[in-house]
């Protein structure tokens, strides 16, 4: 099945309508391909400027998962055929061309989300990692309910927290953004409202009830529309609080904080891997610091030490270079093919440790690839996206 974009308005009466944005991909848990984000940001770019349009509703019909992130596996293979093109001086996208247009894409779709002029709510159930965290942390309502699963887990792969994660790691409490990076680890949903990552948790079997509530807002008599969202789904609230999943990550909270401040990188790694606790989330938290991609930890580890105090959307421009040079270096290919594509066991990664990567390979991964005025993204920052 191609993943797709649904949308439906549902009607509020007096004019007014809900914009319902519905992410289709089930057999790959609703991974974002180069079509469905060009379609969701032309979308809702649409709405935006739609008088008619109150809010957006932007969700997946599909209980599992929310969004898993980006189509990896058919990432990796566009790369793989604009490689051998350029190999064979064949017509067609190079590489670097392709992955720029794709990562442009949605980032761009990402900060359109950030700077949405109406309120946009999205119903994060289930699965929300990599890409999915890109549509998701920047809505101005976040829901998630008691099954939600938060995480960036590209060491795995050979990628890094991008999609903003420059940004919105740097937000959340000292230590954990670095920690949540370099492990992966995944974010359940009352950990996720106790960090600030999630607004409400609701339960899913009133979805349609919340969207009810929406539709019999009075819309046009609205002072105030994003406080009243937040007052509308802040009802429904209670009646899930018995639902609310144990904290998994808060009673670690004082030992990761700690151990993610050290002298460098390789320390901080051996602090987080001597936490000393039990149970398979930390446990799952460390063996993917373990076996993931010693670059992806020292990419992560300069991002959320040397670019903490860009603009948003000056990290959506650092992560596209990021992201393209990573894409041509190897490590994400060599990622995907063991652990998605042949599933045959561990990558071999580019270097077989932290201590062992050579740290020029990090700067040239960092370095500018465009001049400032030519970047694919010198827009983001002003007044429209239009």
């Amino acid at each position: 099945m191609t993943g797709k974009i649904t949308f439906s308005e549902l009607e509020c009466g007096r004019g007014k309508q809900i914009g319902i944005a519905a992410i289709e991909n089930p057999s790959s848990l609703n991974a974002l391909t180069l079509e469905m984000l060009q379609q969701l940001s032309a979308r809702l770019t649409e709405w935006e400027k739609d008088d008619q349009i109150a809010c957006v509703f932007l969700h997946s019909d599909h209980a599992k998962a929310f969004c898993a992130g980006g189509d990896v596996r058919a990432l990796y293979k566009a790369i793989l055929e604009a490689e051998s093109h350029k190999e064979a001086g064949e017509a067609g996208a190079s590489p670097e061309s392709f992955l720029t247009e794709y990562f442009s894409t949605e980032y761009r779709c990402d900060y359109q989300i950030h700077q949405y002029k109406k309120p946009l709510i999205v119903w994060g159930e289930g699965i929300v990692m990599g890409g999915g965290i890109g549509l998701y942390i920047g809505a101005s309502h976040r829901v998630v309910t008691p099954s939600s699963m938060l995480a960036m887990p590209e060491i795995s792969i050979g990628m890094y927290p991008d999609v903003g994660g420059t940004w919105f790691l740097n937000q959340l409490p000292p230590g954990v953004g670095l920690f949540l990076g370099l492990t992966g680890a995944r974010v359940n949903a009352s950990d996720a409202l106790d960090l600030k990552m999630a607004d409400h948790i609701l339960l899913a079997e009133h979805k349609s009830a919340v969207l009810e509530a929406l539709q019999a807002m009075d819309w046009l008599n609205m002072q105030d529309a994003d406080q009243a969202v937040s007052d509308c789904l802040h009802e429904f609230a209670d009646s899930a609080k018995r639902e609310w999943p144990p904290s998994q990550m808060i009673p670690y909270f004082p030992q990761i904080q700690a151990a993610s401040v050290g002298r460098n990188l390789e320390e901080i790694c051996q602090q987080i891997l001597a936490i000393d606790g039990l149970g398979t989330w930390l446990e799952s938290a460390k063996t993917s610091l373990k076996q993931g991609s010693p670059i992806s930890a020292h990419i992560c580890y300069r991002q959320l030490k040397a670019y903490r105090d860009l603009t948003l959307a000056d990290c959506f421009r650092l992560e596209l270079g990021l992201s393209v040079r990573c894409g041509l270096l190897g490590e994400f290919q060599e990622g995907v093919r063991a652990r998605l594509i042949d599933k045959s066991g561990e990558p071999t990664w580019l270097f077989s440790s932290v201590s062992a990567v050579d740290e020029s390979v990090i700067d040239d991964l960092f370095a500018p690839m465009w001049q400032a005025a030519e970047h694919p993204l010198a827009d983001l920052g002003e007044e429209s996206l239009s």
